[in-house]
């Protein structure tokens, strides 16, 4: 079988699409793959052989002023073109490499963001459409600010996503009309899911527990994906977690903050009012080398799956794949999350009973004290294994979701007569 993955986003986006990639390598099939310039070169020494260029810098994307800045007291219209321009950055470039990168494949797997590119490549194509969604991107009762009844919920969210069509349609009309496609008269996502596209959910069933009702078996849940993937500095990190008490580990990803100096002065402090020690993974932030101590050692990349079993705590930026990564490990979570849905991972750790979260922008030295003080209780660890103990392996769910793109090839190798859909919110 021949797969193209073309998918947009910061490496928590391309890890598991990867992840995929490699199991369908294994398995015989032929791969190929576009990501974004900034992660090219990781795509490529994960393996998946050489990657086209996607899109525009997803780093950049991140570090944009529009990604964290405050939308009150602006031109509504104003915000509204400011945010489409932000949404649809590389747009006519990513529905190019895709159509380029797809044009012998027997699928197409794309990400949570830009779904709607590779949607209409797949149908200029005439090849399924795949994608594996992060969070819950569906209509469902799961993932509300509050709990409201389902048909509620499922009243409202067509809104919502006829508001995000909106917002994108200027590119996607362009994109389409580039491809000989008609003018879509329908949201984008009502397409794709009356498509039949097969919208993989790669995050653990213990997250939503009524996610199962709400969609009836059409969405399978896999777990999350994951390489495990060791680094260049994982023998100095043993090294140092061995010759002392397990550390507290502290990251946040590809999430950029406003001074990382400051932010790593903040972790040191709270650590040696705690008397804890502190692993600081740098991700992207630039830290110097002289803010490293005997109690806080920094390093700049970790392998997740190695590491968190070997720390007290793990604290972080709330996103998907290490939020599943600390639980997996069996150990506390306090979630400073930044923005995207970060929020939700924070609520769903909360829920569970196996840590606490915060929003990093209004953290200080004291609430992420009395935050790691609450995750360092032991009722905490004792729930923390035992979600562990209930969570999907990475190489179970990598199999599940590899499973579940040969049967779509297969399922589109054969001519079936299509049956119309009855709702567009399942």
């Amino acid at each position: 079988m021949r797969f193209a993955i073309a998918v947009h986003g910061t490496r928590g986006d391309v890890e598991p699409c990867a992840a995929v990639g490699l199991e369908l390598i294994r398995r015989g099939h032929d791969v190929s793959m576009a990501v974004p310039p900034n992660l090219v070169d990781f795509a490529e020494r994960c393996g998946a052989g050489p990657a086209m260029a996607y899109g525009v810098d997803s780093q950049q994307q991140l570090e944009a002023e529009i990604f964290g800045k405050s939308w009150r007291l602006q031109n509504p219209l104003t915000a509204l073109r400011q945010l489409e321009d932000y949404m649809t950055q590389g747009w006519a470039q990513m529905s190019t490499t895709a159509v380029e990168l797809a044009r012998d494949a027997d699928l197409i797997l794309t990400g949570t963001t830009f779904e709607e590119v590779a949607a209409n490549v797949a149908e200029h194509l005439g090849i399924p459409l795949a994608a594996l969604h992060y969070f819950p991107f569906r209509a469902n009762t799961q993932i509300l600010p509050v709990r409201v009844p389902a048909q509620l919920a499922r009243a409202a969210w067509p809104a919502a996503e006829w508001l995000h069509w909106r917002l994108v349609k200027r590119a996607e009309d362009a994109q389409r009309a580039a491809l000989g496609l008609p003018k879509a008269r329908r949201r984008a996502i009502r397409r794709i899911v009356e498509g039949g596209a097969l919208e993989i959910q790669a995050y653990d069933p213990v997250f939503f527990a009524g996610l199962a009702d709400d969609w009836s078996g059409h969405r399978p849940v896999v777990g999350s994906l994951t390489l495990q993937l060791d680094s260049d500095t994982d023998a100095r990190t043993d090294d140092w977690i061995d010759a002392g008490p397990p550390p507290v580990y502290f990251g946040f990803g590809s999430m950029p903050v406003e001074s990382p100096r400051a932010a790593v002065a903040m972790i040191a402090e709270v650590c040696a009012r705690l008397g804890q020690r502190a692993l600081i993974c740098s991700g992207v932030w630039d830290i110097p080398d002289d803010v490293a101590t005997a109690d806080v050692h920094v390093v700049r990349s970790v392998n997740h799956a190695a590491v968190f079993p070997r720390c007290r705590a793990v604290v972080h930026h709330g996103g998907a794949g290490t939020t599943a990564a600390g639980l997996r490990a069996g150990v506390p979570t306090f979630v400073l999350w930044i923005g995207a849905e970060q929020p939700l991972w924070a609520r769903q750790v909360r829920e569970l009973g196996v840590g606490t979260s915060q929003r990093f922008y209004e953290a200080s030295v004291e609430s992420i004290a009395t935050g790691l003080a609450t995750v360092l209780d032991p009722r905490h660890l004792d729930r923390a294994r035992e979600v562990a103990a209930a969570m999907t392996s990475p190489a179970a769910a990598v199999a599940a979701a590899a499973d579940l793109l040969e049967a779509a090839v297969r399922r589109g190798r054969t001519p079936v007569r299509s049956k119309p859909v009855r709702s567009s919110s399942r």
